[in-house]
Protein backbone atom coordinates (compact mmCIF):
# COMPACT_ATOMS: atom_id res chain seq x y z
CA UNK A 1 0.00 0.00 0.00
CA UNK A 2 2.82 2.87 0.64
CA UNK A 3 4.63 1.47 -1.81
CA UNK A 4 1.20 1.98 -4.05
CA UNK A 5 1.59 5.62 -2.75
CA UNK A 6 4.91 6.44 -3.40
CA UNK A 7 4.11 5.09 -6.76
CA UNK A 8 1.88 7.63 -7.27
CA UNK A 9 3.10 10.19 -6.00
CA UNK A 10 6.48 10.12 -7.89
CA UNK A 11 3.93 9.45 -11.11
CA UNK A 12 1.77 12.68 -10.47
CA UNK A 13 4.56 14.99 -9.93
CA UNK A 14 6.10 13.44 -13.14
CA UNK A 15 2.93 14.27 -14.88
CA UNK A 16 2.18 17.92 -13.75
CA UNK A 17 6.43 19.24 -13.91
CA UNK A 18 7.27 21.48 -16.64
CA UNK A 19 10.15 18.67 -17.78
CA UNK A 20 11.65 21.05 -20.39
CA UNK A 21 12.58 23.54 -17.31
CA UNK A 22 13.47 20.87 -14.96
CA UNK A 23 15.83 18.80 -17.61
CA UNK A 24 17.62 22.60 -17.94
CA UNK A 25 17.81 23.08 -14.54
CA UNK A 26 19.76 19.39 -14.03
CA UNK A 27 21.72 20.21 -16.95
CA UNK A 28 23.23 23.06 -15.60
CA UNK A 29 23.58 21.42 -12.31
CA UNK A 30 25.77 18.81 -14.24
CA UNK A 31 27.56 21.41 -15.87
CA UNK A 32 28.55 22.89 -12.56
CA UNK A 33 30.01 19.82 -11.06
CA UNK A 34 32.07 19.26 -14.32
CA UNK A 35 33.27 22.32 -14.64
CA UNK A 36 33.96 22.67 -10.79
CA UNK A 37 36.29 19.69 -11.81
CA UNK A 38 38.19 21.51 -14.52
CA UNK A 39 38.74 24.68 -12.75
CA UNK A 40 39.99 23.78 -8.71
CA UNK A 41 41.58 20.41 -9.53
CA UNK A 42 45.19 22.03 -10.11
CA UNK A 43 44.08 25.21 -7.66
CA UNK A 44 43.44 22.34 -5.15
CA UNK A 45 46.77 19.64 -6.20
CA UNK A 46 49.22 22.44 -7.03
CA UNK A 47 48.68 25.24 -5.08
CA UNK A 48 47.13 24.14 -1.72
CA UNK A 49 49.16 20.43 -1.54
CA UNK A 50 45.27 19.15 -1.34
CA UNK A 51 43.94 16.34 -2.78
CA UNK A 52 42.83 17.00 -6.56
CA UNK A 53 39.25 16.05 -5.98
CA UNK A 54 39.27 18.24 -2.44
CA UNK A 55 37.28 20.83 -4.10
CA UNK A 56 35.20 18.41 -6.66
CA UNK A 57 34.32 16.43 -3.76
CA UNK A 58 32.92 19.38 -1.52
CA UNK A 59 31.01 20.14 -4.61
CA UNK A 60 29.52 16.79 -5.50
CA UNK A 61 28.47 17.17 -1.74
CA UNK A 62 26.33 20.52 -2.09
CA UNK A 63 25.41 19.57 -5.59
CA UNK A 64 23.37 16.62 -4.72
CA UNK A 65 22.18 18.91 -1.17
CA UNK A 66 20.77 21.04 -3.87
CA UNK A 67 18.92 18.78 -6.02
CA UNK A 68 17.68 17.34 -3.44
CA UNK A 69 15.96 20.53 -1.90
CA UNK A 70 15.13 21.41 -5.50
CA UNK A 71 13.10 18.03 -6.05
CA UNK A 72 11.76 18.55 -2.09
CA UNK A 73 10.52 21.81 -2.89
CA UNK A 74 8.89 21.50 -6.32
CA UNK A 75 7.05 18.35 -5.02
CA UNK A 76 5.48 19.92 -1.59
CA UNK A 77 1.91 21.00 -2.15
CA UNK A 78 2.10 24.96 -3.80
CA UNK A 79 -0.79 25.84 -1.24
CA UNK A 80 1.66 24.67 1.66
CA UNK A 81 4.77 26.18 0.06
CA UNK A 82 2.90 29.53 -0.14
CA UNK A 83 2.38 29.52 3.39
CA UNK A 84 5.78 28.79 4.51
CA UNK A 85 7.73 31.59 2.53
CA UNK A 86 6.60 34.05 4.87
CA UNK A 87 8.46 32.27 8.01
CA UNK A 88 11.06 31.29 5.42
CA UNK A 89 12.11 35.15 4.68
CA UNK A 90 12.14 35.40 8.02
CA UNK A 91 14.76 33.07 9.01
CA UNK A 92 17.36 33.79 6.34
CA UNK A 93 16.62 37.58 7.48
CA UNK A 94 17.79 36.47 11.02
CA UNK A 95 20.44 34.96 9.50
CA UNK A 96 22.23 37.89 7.38
CA UNK A 97 21.02 40.17 10.53
CA UNK A 98 23.67 38.18 12.13
CA UNK A 99 26.10 38.53 9.83
CA UNK A 100 27.70 41.87 11.75
CA UNK A 101 27.35 39.79 14.55
CA UNK A 102 28.51 36.08 14.25
CA UNK A 103 30.28 36.93 10.85
CA UNK A 104 33.37 35.63 9.16
CA UNK A 105 35.58 38.13 7.90
CA UNK A 106 37.15 37.44 4.42
CA UNK A 107 39.21 39.64 2.56
CA UNK A 108 37.85 42.81 4.55
CA UNK A 109 34.10 41.85 4.19
CA UNK A 110 32.21 40.04 6.60
CA UNK A 111 29.49 38.35 4.64
CA UNK A 112 29.31 34.30 6.18
CA UNK A 113 28.25 32.40 8.79
CA UNK A 114 30.71 30.09 10.23
CA UNK A 115 29.03 26.74 10.58
CA UNK A 116 31.88 24.21 10.82
CA UNK A 117 31.55 22.29 8.37
CA UNK A 118 30.89 24.86 5.73
CA UNK A 119 30.26 28.77 5.38
CA UNK A 120 27.49 30.03 4.97
CA UNK A 121 26.27 33.49 2.98
CA UNK A 122 23.07 34.02 4.16
CA UNK A 123 21.81 36.28 1.43
CA UNK A 124 22.64 33.23 -1.03
CA UNK A 125 19.30 31.78 0.88
CA UNK A 126 17.37 34.85 1.24
CA UNK A 127 17.92 36.76 -2.49
CA UNK A 128 14.84 34.05 -3.56
CA UNK A 129 12.36 34.29 -0.56
CA UNK A 130 13.05 38.24 -0.20
CA UNK A 131 11.40 38.22 -4.09
CA UNK A 132 8.42 35.58 -2.97
CA UNK A 133 7.77 37.79 -0.31
CA UNK A 134 7.88 40.92 -2.40
CA UNK A 135 5.08 39.76 -4.65
CA UNK A 136 3.14 38.77 -1.52
CA UNK A 137 3.31 42.48 -0.62
CA UNK A 138 2.09 43.45 -4.08
CA UNK A 139 -1.03 42.07 -3.98
CA UNK A 140 -2.20 42.12 -0.56
CA UNK A 141 -5.96 43.41 -0.97
CA UNK A 142 -6.02 45.30 1.68
CA UNK A 143 -3.57 47.95 -0.39
CA UNK A 144 -5.26 46.79 -3.42
CA UNK A 145 -6.18 50.37 -4.59
CA UNK A 146 -3.18 52.49 -3.15
CA UNK A 147 0.74 52.96 -3.32
CA UNK A 148 1.07 51.64 0.55
CA UNK A 149 1.83 47.87 -0.87
CA UNK A 150 5.15 49.50 -2.74
CA UNK A 151 6.59 51.62 -0.61
CA UNK A 152 6.05 48.13 2.30
CA UNK A 153 7.97 46.16 -0.39
CA UNK A 154 10.32 49.29 -0.89
CA UNK A 155 10.86 49.40 3.30
CA UNK A 156 11.75 45.86 3.06
CA UNK A 157 14.15 46.48 0.23
CA UNK A 158 15.62 48.57 2.37
CA UNK A 159 16.08 46.31 5.69
CA UNK A 160 18.12 43.97 3.60
CA UNK A 161 20.31 46.54 1.87
CA UNK A 162 21.27 48.25 4.64
CA UNK A 163 22.80 45.10 5.93
CA UNK A 164 24.52 43.87 2.65
CA UNK A 165 25.74 47.64 2.51
CA UNK A 166 27.45 47.17 6.06
CA UNK A 167 28.87 43.99 4.82
CA UNK A 168 29.46 45.50 2.58
CA UNK A 169 28.09 43.97 -0.48
CA UNK A 170 27.62 46.23 -3.25
CA UNK A 171 27.06 43.33 -6.19
CA UNK A 172 24.41 41.69 -4.45
CA UNK A 173 22.59 45.10 -3.52
CA UNK A 174 22.80 46.05 -7.04
CA UNK A 175 21.01 43.19 -7.44
CA UNK A 176 18.58 43.26 -5.29
CA UNK A 177 17.43 46.63 -5.99
CA UNK A 178 17.09 45.67 -10.10
CA UNK A 179 15.23 42.81 -9.23
CA UNK A 180 12.95 44.56 -6.88
CA UNK A 181 12.16 47.26 -9.92
CA UNK A 182 11.71 44.02 -11.80
CA UNK A 183 9.02 42.92 -9.94
CA UNK A 184 6.87 46.28 -8.60
CA UNK A 185 7.17 47.02 -12.31
CA UNK A 186 5.60 43.55 -13.72
CA UNK A 187 2.57 44.06 -10.63
CA UNK A 188 1.27 47.57 -12.73
CA UNK A 189 3.32 50.49 -10.86
CA UNK A 190 3.72 53.35 -13.01
CA UNK A 191 7.62 53.65 -14.45
CA UNK A 192 8.17 57.27 -12.55
CA UNK A 193 7.65 55.62 -9.34
CA UNK A 194 10.16 53.34 -9.84
CA UNK A 195 12.25 55.92 -11.47
CA UNK A 196 11.66 57.84 -8.08
CA UNK A 197 12.83 55.43 -5.66
CA UNK A 198 16.03 54.49 -8.32
CA UNK A 199 17.01 57.95 -7.48
CA UNK A 200 16.67 57.62 -4.37
CA UNK A 201 18.77 54.38 -4.08
CA UNK A 202 21.59 56.17 -6.33
CA UNK A 203 21.66 59.37 -3.74
CA UNK A 204 22.10 57.41 -1.03
CA UNK A 205 24.80 54.85 -2.22
CA UNK A 206 26.68 58.96 -3.74
CA UNK A 207 26.31 59.60 -0.06
CA UNK A 208 27.38 56.49 1.38
CA UNK A 209 30.76 56.94 -0.82
CA UNK A 210 31.50 60.30 0.21
CA UNK A 211 30.55 60.37 3.93
CA UNK A 212 32.13 56.78 4.40
CA UNK A 213 34.98 56.97 1.81
CA UNK A 214 37.28 54.46 4.59
CA UNK A 215 34.49 51.63 4.68
CA UNK A 216 33.44 51.90 0.25
CA UNK A 217 36.09 53.17 -1.42
CA UNK A 218 37.23 50.07 -2.76
CA UNK A 219 33.79 51.12 -5.08
CA UNK A 220 35.32 54.33 -6.05
CA UNK A 221 38.50 53.12 -6.90
CA UNK A 222 36.64 49.96 -9.18
CA UNK A 223 34.20 52.43 -11.17
CA UNK A 224 37.76 54.97 -11.32
CA UNK A 225 39.81 51.94 -12.68
CA UNK A 226 36.51 50.76 -14.70
CA UNK A 227 36.17 54.00 -16.84
CA UNK A 228 39.86 54.63 -17.31
CA UNK A 229 41.89 51.37 -16.70
CA UNK A 230 45.56 53.45 -16.27
CA UNK A 231 44.55 54.48 -12.71
CA UNK A 232 43.56 51.55 -11.61
CA UNK A 233 44.38 47.84 -10.94
CA UNK A 234 42.31 45.76 -13.97
CA UNK A 235 44.11 42.77 -13.33
CA UNK A 236 41.22 40.67 -12.70
CA UNK A 237 38.71 41.68 -15.21
CA UNK A 238 41.76 42.40 -17.63
CA UNK A 239 42.86 38.85 -17.33
CA UNK A 240 39.10 36.69 -17.80
CA UNK A 241 38.70 38.96 -21.22
CA UNK A 242 42.14 38.35 -22.26
CA UNK A 243 41.19 34.40 -21.13
CA UNK A 244 37.66 34.68 -23.45
CA UNK A 245 39.76 35.56 -26.47
CA UNK A 246 42.59 33.30 -26.06
CA UNK A 247 40.00 30.77 -25.36
CA UNK A 248 38.14 31.92 -29.02
CA UNK A 249 35.20 29.69 -30.40
CA UNK A 250 36.51 26.04 -30.02
CA UNK A 251 38.88 26.82 -26.59
CA UNK A 252 42.10 25.86 -25.34
CA UNK A 253 41.07 22.45 -24.18
CA UNK A 254 40.57 20.59 -20.94
CA UNK A 255 43.19 21.76 -17.97
CA UNK A 256 44.45 24.15 -20.73
CA UNK A 257 43.17 27.27 -19.32
CA UNK A 258 45.66 29.45 -17.11
CA UNK A 259 43.10 32.13 -15.39
CA UNK A 260 42.24 29.45 -13.10
CA UNK A 261 45.83 29.66 -11.56
CA UNK A 262 46.43 33.40 -12.02
CA UNK A 263 42.82 35.05 -10.53
CA UNK A 264 41.99 34.22 -7.00
CA UNK A 265 38.60 32.73 -6.59
CA UNK A 266 38.59 32.47 -10.01
CA UNK A 267 36.25 29.18 -9.90
CA UNK A 268 33.36 31.54 -8.35
CA UNK A 269 33.22 34.83 -9.80
CA UNK A 270 34.94 34.23 -13.22
CA UNK A 271 33.53 30.54 -14.35
CA UNK A 272 32.16 31.77 -17.66
CA UNK A 273 35.81 32.89 -18.45
CA UNK A 274 37.24 29.83 -17.72
CA UNK A 275 34.54 27.87 -19.70
CA UNK A 276 34.99 29.84 -22.49
CA UNK A 277 39.11 29.74 -22.07
CA UNK A 278 38.97 26.03 -21.93
CA UNK A 279 36.07 24.88 -24.08
CA UNK A 280 35.26 27.77 -26.23
CA UNK A 281 32.70 30.93 -26.58
CA UNK A 282 30.26 28.24 -28.12
CA UNK A 283 29.58 26.57 -24.87
CA UNK A 284 29.67 29.69 -23.06
CA UNK A 285 26.76 30.77 -25.76
CA UNK A 286 24.89 27.72 -24.92
CA UNK A 287 24.92 28.13 -21.71
CA UNK A 288 23.40 31.46 -21.69
CA UNK A 289 20.94 30.19 -24.17
CA UNK A 290 19.69 27.75 -21.30
CA UNK A 291 18.94 30.36 -19.31
CA UNK A 292 17.23 31.94 -21.63
CA UNK A 293 14.97 29.24 -22.35
CA UNK A 294 14.59 28.93 -19.16
CA UNK A 295 13.03 32.62 -18.49
CA UNK A 296 11.17 32.22 -21.96
CA UNK A 297 9.43 29.00 -20.69
CA UNK A 298 8.39 30.28 -17.12
CA UNK A 299 7.07 33.88 -18.67
CA UNK A 300 5.54 31.75 -21.42
CA UNK A 301 4.04 30.19 -18.14
CA UNK A 302 2.74 33.54 -16.93
CA UNK A 303 0.83 33.91 -19.80
CA UNK A 304 -1.78 31.38 -19.34
CA UNK A 305 -1.44 32.01 -15.28
CA UNK A 306 -4.30 33.38 -13.33
CA UNK A 307 -3.00 33.38 -9.86
CA UNK A 308 -1.53 36.77 -9.53
CA UNK A 309 0.56 35.89 -7.17
CA UNK A 310 2.42 33.50 -8.99
CA UNK A 311 2.49 35.37 -12.04
CA UNK A 312 4.17 37.79 -10.07
CA UNK A 313 6.57 36.02 -8.31
CA UNK A 314 7.50 33.77 -11.49
CA UNK A 315 8.43 36.98 -13.36
CA UNK A 316 10.55 38.42 -10.30
CA UNK A 317 12.21 35.06 -10.04
CA UNK A 318 13.25 34.95 -13.28
CA UNK A 319 14.25 38.49 -13.10
CA UNK A 320 16.69 37.38 -10.15
CA UNK A 321 17.93 34.52 -12.66
CA UNK A 322 18.76 36.61 -15.54
CA UNK A 323 19.83 39.85 -14.11
CA UNK A 324 22.53 37.85 -12.00
CA UNK A 325 23.32 35.59 -15.08
CA UNK A 326 24.09 38.78 -16.65
CA UNK A 327 25.77 41.01 -14.06
CA UNK A 328 28.43 37.72 -13.90
CA UNK A 329 29.18 38.18 -17.47
CA UNK A 330 29.18 41.96 -17.64
CA UNK A 331 31.99 41.61 -15.12
CA UNK A 332 33.80 38.73 -16.98
CA UNK A 333 33.91 40.35 -20.49
CA UNK A 334 34.49 44.29 -18.67
CA UNK A 335 31.30 45.16 -19.67
CA UNK A 336 30.43 46.13 -16.33
CA UNK A 337 32.43 47.04 -13.22
CA UNK A 338 33.55 44.20 -10.67
CA UNK A 339 31.27 42.90 -8.40
CA UNK A 340 32.22 39.17 -7.11
CA UNK A 341 28.51 37.63 -8.75
CA UNK A 342 28.84 34.20 -8.92
CA UNK A 343 26.92 32.39 -11.98
CA UNK A 344 24.03 30.50 -10.40
CA UNK A 345 24.23 26.63 -10.76
CA UNK A 346 27.87 26.58 -12.38
CA UNK A 347 29.89 28.97 -10.07
CA UNK A 348 31.83 26.77 -7.03
CA UNK A 349 30.19 27.60 -3.82
CA UNK A 350 27.39 25.70 -1.55
CA UNK A 351 25.54 28.74 -0.67
CA UNK A 352 25.28 29.50 -4.37
CA UNK A 353 24.29 26.48 -5.13
CA UNK A 354 21.98 26.26 -2.26
CA UNK A 355 20.06 29.51 -3.28
CA UNK A 356 19.72 28.52 -7.03
CA UNK A 357 18.02 25.32 -5.85
CA UNK A 358 15.44 27.08 -3.45
CA UNK A 359 15.05 29.69 -6.64
CA UNK A 360 14.85 26.59 -8.99
CA UNK A 361 12.53 24.28 -7.07
CA UNK A 362 10.27 27.03 -6.28
CA UNK A 363 9.90 27.79 -10.17
CA UNK A 364 9.31 23.77 -10.87
CA UNK A 365 6.33 24.12 -8.34
CA UNK A 366 4.76 27.11 -9.30
CA UNK A 367 4.95 26.17 -13.12
CA UNK A 368 3.53 22.69 -12.75
CA UNK A 369 0.67 21.83 -14.67
CA UNK A 370 -2.62 21.50 -12.13
CA UNK A 371 -4.92 19.87 -14.77
CA UNK A 372 -4.21 16.40 -13.40
CA UNK A 373 -3.22 17.16 -10.15
CA UNK A 374 -6.38 16.25 -7.91
CA UNK A 375 -6.75 13.34 -10.48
Amino acid sequence: MLENSYKFIIINYWRNIDKKIFFCFITLFFLGLFFSFSSTSSLAGERLNKDYYFFFSKHLVFTSLSLTIMILISLIDTNFLKKIIVPLFILSFILLGLVPILGLEVKGAKRWLDFYFFRLQPIELLKPFFILVTAKILILDKFKNSHTKYFLSFLLLLAVTILLIDQPDLGQTILLVISWGATVFISGVSLLFILGFTSIFLISISLLLFFLPDKFGYIINRLVSFVDPSKGDKFQSSSALDAIKLGGVKGQGMGEGILKDSVPEAHTDYIIAIISEEYGSLISVMIILIFLYISFRIIKNCINQDDKLMKISLCGLASLLIFQTFIHIGVNTSLIPTTGMTLPFLSYGGSSLMGSSILAGVILNYTKNTTYLYE
